[in-house]
Parts: C-alpha cells; sequence; structure tokens
C-alpha cells in the first residue's frame, strides 16, 4: 500500500474503541487505525508512535505465543502525510457515534497502525472476488471463578457475564438481557454452543456482529438497543447457504438458514487450524473451574425437564476457544485475590518510582515479559516479584476475556479444496474459512482498581435484586439490611 495513492475518499470509518479509532479501504483489505484522545490532551508525535509500538509489539512478542501465528495479525506502524489525515478526520467525523465523541482522532503525529481488515480477510486466491460473511463475536469470560479468595459464595456458581446483565439493564445500557451464557459456549458441547449462538443471534448486544463484504448488516453499531431481524438477515445469508434459492421463503427458511449459520460458526470455532507454545506449555487445569452456570437459561431449561446437568464434552486442544480459555484463566486468583497484590506493587512503586520502567508495567512487551507470564505458582512469598507476575498474568486474562473472534467465509466449489485448507460443509454450500482474533491490546494497570470496585457492585446487585427475589431468606435479610456491602477476606 503506497501512502502517496491514498486517497481519503476510498476509505470509510470503521468503528472504535476507547482509545483508538478505525477506517478501512472500500476495495483494499486493510484498515488504519488511529489512537484517540481528550480535546486538549493531544499527546507529543514521539508519545503516540511508543503507544503504538507498544501495542504492536505485545501482539507479536506475547499473544501470538497464546494464540498462535494465524490467528494473530499484530499489524505494523506506517507515518501518513497529516493533509491526508486531517481530510480523513473530516470525512468520517459525520459517521462517529455521538457517545464516541468526546475524543478526538490523533491527526498531530501523522502515525497509525496499518493491519489485515479481517471482516474481509481471506488467505486464498480463487476467494478474493468472490462475497465474503463475517462473524465477530465477542464471548467474554468462559469459566467461573475457581479461587480461594472469592467471598460471596454466588460467584463460584454463576458467571460474571450473567451476573453484569442485569446491572447492564437496570443501568439502562441494554432495554433486556440476553440468554447467552459464555459457559455455554466454552462447553465444547455443541447442543450448549447452538443455544448460546441462537441467543447471541436473538440479542446480539455488543457481543456478536455479522458483516457482508465488510459492511456490517447484523447487529449494534454502538451501545443501543439493538432489533434481532432474523428474516433480513436470512434475506442476506440465504445465498451463501441456498446458492441454487431451492428453499421456500418464510419461517421455515429463516429458521433453516439460522441453523446452517450456527453450524458453520460451531465448526469453525472448534477447528483447529494453527499450533503454538501456548499448546505445550504449562497450562491451568480447565477442570479446575465448575463447568456449568446455574443462571444459565439451557442449564435452567434442563432443570425445568427434570433432567441432569449436561456437563462439558470439552474442547478440542487447539481451537481458538482453548487457546481463548487458558489464557482467559490466569485470572487464577480473581480480582479480590488479585487486589491485595496490585496494592503491594503500588506500595512499591510509592517508594521506588523510577522502579516503574525496570518492572516493564509500561512496556517493552518482549520475549522476556512473556517468559514470566508462564509461572504458576500461587505460593505468595511476599515479594512484589511474586505480586508482580500475578497482576501481569490477570492483565493478559482481562485481554483474552474481551478480545474478538472473527469468522471469514467464503463459498468454495470441491475441485478447489484440499487438505491444507479448512472447510466446513452445509447442507447445499461448502465453505473456506479463516478465523482470527482481535481487541488484543493490554488492558491498563490503572483499570484494576475500577475492576475490583465493578465486580462489588456486579455481584451485590445480582445478589439484592435477583437471587434475593427467588430466596425468601435472602429477601428477609435485604429487608432488615438494605445497605449491604461486599465482605473481602484478607490475603
Amino acid at each position: 500500500m503506497e501512502v502517496e495513492k491514498m486517497d481519503e475518499n476510498e476509505w470509510k470509518y470503521h468503528g472504535e474503541g476507547n482509545q483508538s479509532l478505525v477506517v478501512s479501504h472500500c476495495q483494499r483489505c486493510v484498515v488504519l487505525r488511529f489512537l484517540k484522545s481528550p480535546p486538549n490532551q493531544n499527546k507529543t508525535p514521539e508519545e503516540i508512535l511508543h503507544h503504538l509500538q507498544n501495542i504492536v509489539d505485545f501482539g507479536k512478542h506475547v499473544m501470538k505465543q497464546f494464540f498462535g501465528e494465524n490467528y494473530v495479525h499484530h499489524g505494523e506502524i506506517i507515518q501518513l502525510p497529516l493533509d491526508f489525515v486531517r481530510q480523513l478526520c473530516l470525512k468520517i467525523q459525520p459517521e462517529r457515534p455521538e457517545c464516541r465523541c468526546d475524543k478526538d482522532m490523533d491527526t498531530r503525529s501523522g502515525y497509525a497502525m496499518c493491519l489485515p481488515n479481517l471482516t474481509r480477510l481471506q488467505t486464498f486466491r480463487f476467494a478474493e472476488h468472490r462475497p465474503i460473511l463475517c462473524i465477530e463475536i465477542k464471548p467474554k469470560c468462559g469459566f467461573i471463578p475457581f479461587s480461594s479468595h472469592v467471598s460471596q459464595e454466588i460467584k463460584h456458581k454463576v458467571c460474571r457475564y450473567c451476573m453484569h446483565q442485569h446491572l447492564k439493564v437496570a443501568n439502562g445500557k441494554w432495554k433486556r438481557p440476553s440468554k447467552y451464557c459464555p459457559l455455554d459456549l466454552f462447553s465444547g458441547n455443541k447442543q450448549r454452543m447452538h443455544f448460546a449462538l441462537k441467543s447471541l443471534l436473538q440479542e446480539a448486544q455488543n457481543n456478536l456482529k455479522i458483516f457482508k463484504n465488510g459492511e456490517l448488516i447484523y447487529g449494534c453499531k454502538d451501545d443501543q438497543d439493538c432489533v434481532s431481524d432474523w428474516n433480513e438477515l436470512a434475506r442476506h445469508l440465504k445465498p451463501f447457504f441456498f446458492p441454487s434459492n431451492g428453499l421456500v421463503s418464510g419461517p421455515h427458511c429463516t429458521r433453516t438458514v439460522v441453523k446452517e449459520l450456527i453450524h458453520v460458526i460451531t465448526t469453525a470455532l472448534l477447528s483447529s487450524t494453527d499450533t503454538c507454545r501456548a499448546g505445550d506449555m504449562k497450562t491451568v487445569p480447565i477442570s479446575q473451574g465448575r463447568s456449568y452456570c446455574e443462571a444459565s437459561a439451557f442449564n435452567k431449561e434442563l432443570v425445568r425437564n427434570g433432567k441432569h446437568k449436561l456437563e462439558s464434552s470439552g474442547l478440542p486442544r487447539g481451537c481458538l476457544l482453548y487457546k481463548t480459555l487458558q489464557a482467559q484463566m490466569l485470572d487464577m486468583l480473581d480480582i479480590e485475590g488479585l487486589y491485595p497484590l496490585y496494592s503491594r506493587v503500588e506500595q512499591y512503586l510509592e517508594e521506588f518510582p523510577e522502579e516503574r520502567s525496570t518492572l516493564q508495567i509500561d512496556g517493552p512487551y518482549n520475549e522476556a515479559f512473556y517468559e514470566k507470564l508462564l509461572d504458576l505458582s500461587l505460593e505468595d512469598d511476599g515479594t512484589v516479584a511474586f505480586a508482580l507476575t500475578k497482576v501481569q498474568q490477570y492483565r493478559i486474562a482481562m485481554t483474552a476475556k474481551d478480545c474478538s473472534i472473527m469468522i471469514a467465509l467464503s463459498t468454495c466449489l470441491q475441485d478447489e479444496c484440499s487438505e491444507q485448507r479448512p472447510v466446513v460443509l452445509t447442507s447445499k454450500s461448502r465453505f473456506t474459512f479463516s478465523v482470527s482474533v482481535l481487541d488484543l491490546d493490554l488492558k491498563p494497570y490503572e483499570s484494576i482498581p475500577h475492576q475490583y470496585k465493578l465486580d462489588g457492585e456486579i455481584v451485590n446487585y445480582y445478589l439484592k435484586n435477583v437471587q434475593a427475589k427467588d430466596d425468601p431468606v435472602m429477601s428477609n435479610l435485604f429487608k432488615e439490611n438494605e445497605d449491604c456491602t461486599l465482605v473481602l477476606h484478607k490475603v
């Protein structure tokens, strides 16, 4: 991609997060990512370059080791003409959601990250000019805390996502709670996975999006109420799954198309298309975590029908869901056990602020940083080194809990398929596919106090407003003491 040939009219607004804004090219399969900052708080070009380099290095030297070469695309840093950047900013500004406009796109440094557009990513030449379907899933945390530091028993029974749903609805973020439970998706059991994916399609929130040729056709554009129109979705998907148009229209057609879509997503998520060092490293035993969530709609349906709980079938070791779960489970202490260790590091930094760079809290994120993450010991020797290792592992776990999985699909003919290309079959079509992971920026060290506070709010709200309604004893307890607080055990 030559900088001098980049016309700003060929780029469009693609989306943004808390710290960056992304634009995609209308023809080429690339995106540009620019940093953002509040007005009048612009960083220097050197600071922007350092921040972007940290993001690239973290993906290249750390997350690739956990997820694998083919799954992580760390990109590269490029420098653009400032006039091009300013014109691009003016072009996309009207398309930005109002709630995101409290921060400005960086137009002073000229630095940006150039990345592949994973909604259009294709690794096979024959598929370049064919329609491409992409499903983006933000799976969230796939295990129940197993730490002995957990002070509320409910956290050993109900997953954070399911509890957080109720607080989000109460705060007006969403109008309805989702029936999706991450533990169902991470179970490896196809029946539970199908239920989880169907629940995501019914209430996508910001956990599921579907793109066709890079254009969003299903899911929320931002934090707003989503209308799930399965008939409209089926209209978009029908040419992919039933190209001969031999399926009758109506509810039966819609249900059939959605069922085919769920089958393809499940197959791709369980596929093993890469290898990485994480497959050989000492891992956190998944059996330590509970395999089901009591609040899961799937689990409740089993109980309602008088059936025994359906345990996990297990994830294939090489699939991306397995690797994601392993990275998530580096959170071995839960935030309740981690926060005192964070405080230990903070106290040390107050006494020796010059040690912050030596501790690599803000980078560099290199091989040495990665090697320190492999110590899974839980024996606290009272040192800053032990505390820092657990803090850094927690940051990795939080990153993995908030990442997104991209599944890009393109139809292929039988003579175009080979053993080297991953293929998934449906009743009328066959697809070649690629699976990638994105949103892998390391979670900020400074966000740990916020996570600690939020955890208490989520648990307390659930105990007081959800569980108490189903438990008369708990309900009376809260009536006697409305000002209920989270009790924490000292470490």
